[in-house]
């Protein structure tokens, strides 16, 4: 039995923002007393090239459990081959009101609405400076809250221009559901305009830096055919480092019974495991190898990792797989991983 499955039955007796933020203590606690060696010793390097980096497994972190990157050294203790950071916005927000997390063990499955609560990215990239991490770091970058979705392009390049010094590469979050509007990104006009004002300022960034640090786009998995075909239409013209499929669901037909279901917010977890390998699929088929896809979405365990990989992904991460399962799954899915490298 190891560690985490002794502590969880303790932790979700705690509300579930509570419990996320006394684990991400009890881990950090454990990385600087050097437990985290002994508890989660080093894995066997699996290592992958994608968007041109070298990563040494092809498992990472979603964007979500660290916010604000206080706990980056402590998570990559834990054996991922990338960890991702954010979603963090240009200046500092409170998120939506509390409750606003709420765990559906029934189904393995979270709500959250948090709302891109952060303390801005000039925070986060001081975090980023005090840690030891040498890996793939990625930082995620939304807009505010209060941003006009007409205005939402002027947020998401001050967090490019900021976070592209310390990014391993940055994700462009077009797909929470719980910024009101913020999914008109993906839609039509906005989404060619904003990925085609990204693509320019990366592009400048790359001169004036040295260095090319790659874009990838964050989906929704509420999308119809009809809208994956079209955002692979634009990765495919702007030339966009890649695509993680996906961010959370607004479906609430797999929970429909349960007490929560009326709960606003995103589902994740093994609800959306089936939409999100659908989307993976469908972009694969658009894209023919062109443009790598990183798969997020109801990963429990290493089967529904290679259900991913199958499905045409090059990389996976995890959230709530993690809440559920504990650090175990990284080692589980690494080990079961048979991936197809994607440039």
């Amino acid at each position: 039995m190891n560690i985490y499955s002794l502590i969880r039955p303790l932790l979700f007796t705690l509300d579930a923002e509570t419990a996320h933020t006394v684990t991400l203590k009890l881990l950090k606690a454990a990385y600087v007393s050097g437990l985290s060696k002994r508890l989660y010793p080093t894995l066997k390097d699996k290592p992958v090239k994608v968007m041109g980096l070298d990563f040494k497994n092809p498992v990472g972190l979603a964007a979500g459990l660290d916010k604000n990157g206080y706990y980056i050294d402590a998570l990559a203790a834990l054996g991922f081959g990338f960890i991702e950071i954010g979603t963090v916005t240009p200046r500092p927000q409170a998120g939506n009101p509390k409750p606003r997390l709420f765990r559906l063990p029934e189904h393995q499955a979270i709500i959250n609405r948090m709302g891109f609560n952060n303390l801005g990215i000039d925070h986060l990239l001081t975090q980023v400076k005090k840690s030891n991490y040498k890996g793939i770091l990625g930082i995620n970058i939304g807009k505010n809250f209060d941003t006009l979705i007409e205005k939402a392009v002027d947020d998401y390049l001050i967090g490019l221009r900021k976070a592209y010094p310390a990014a391993s590469y940055i994700t462009i979050n077009i797909s929470s559901p719980n910024t009101q509007n913020l999914r008109q990104l993906q839609q039509g006009d906005e989404s060619r305009k904003l990925i085609a004002t990204l693509k320019e300022e990366q592009l400048k960034l790359q001169r004036e830096h040295g260095k090319y640090v790659p874009l990838a786009l964050k989906i929704a998995p509420d999308l119809t055919g009809e809208d994956i075909s079209r955002i692979a239409k634009l990765l495919l013209e702007f030339e966009i480092d890649g695509v993680i499929a996906t961010n959370t669901t607004i479906d609430r037909t797999d929970i429909a019974n349960h007490p929560l279901a009326k709960e606003a917010g995103g589902l994740s977890g093994n609800p959306v495991k089936d939409k999100s390998t659908a989307v993976v699929k469908g972009l694969s088929a658009e894209l023919q190898g062109k443009i790598p896809i990183i798969a997020a979405g109801g990963i429990l365990n290493a089967d529904d990792a290679q259900e991913k990989f199958a499905a045409g992904a090059s990389l996976v991460q995890v959230y709530t797989g993690l809440i559920y399962r504990g650090p175990e799954l990284i080692r589980e899915i690494v080990e079961g991983a048979r991936h197809k490298p994607q440039g």
